[in-house]
């Protein structure tokens, strides 16, 4: 073996080992509506505008039940509009980024939509 191959071997196997360490297994496609969300501040408005306790709420139990991605939520369009309509119905105030951002996280942790 070339030593060209050996250090091309050994970066991908190190790359690997850090996509691994950080938990990625392999690659995850996403929908292009989401492309580019801002992950950590959807995370951050779920959390500071109390989201799951609202969910609780209105579909009982720790509120999960209302992720139902074979219900009435089956595209990630569909998804970002209900992420608008609840941004409306409580007034939350949120811009169009932040309302994504949310509905990103959301298709991460919850629906899965192909891209």
């Amino acid at each position: 073996m070339t030593l060209r191959v050996l250090v091309h071997r050994g970066l991908a196997g190190l790359l690997l080992m850090g996509a691994c360490a950080i938990g990625w297994t392999q690659p995850v496609a996403v929908p292009a509506i989401f492309r580019g969300a801002d992950l950590a501040l959807g995370e951050r408005l779920i959390r500071e505008h109390r989201c799951s306790e609202c969910h609780a709420r209105r579909v009982g139990g720790d509120g999960r039940d209302i992720y139902n991605p074979k219900g009435r939520i089956s595209t990630p369009g569909a998804l970002r509009g209900m992420v608008e309509l609840c941004n409306t119905e409580m007034n939350l105030g949120l811009f169009p980024e932040e309302v994504t951002a949310v509905a990103a996280v959301l298709q991460r942790d919850h629906y899965r939509f192909a891209p």
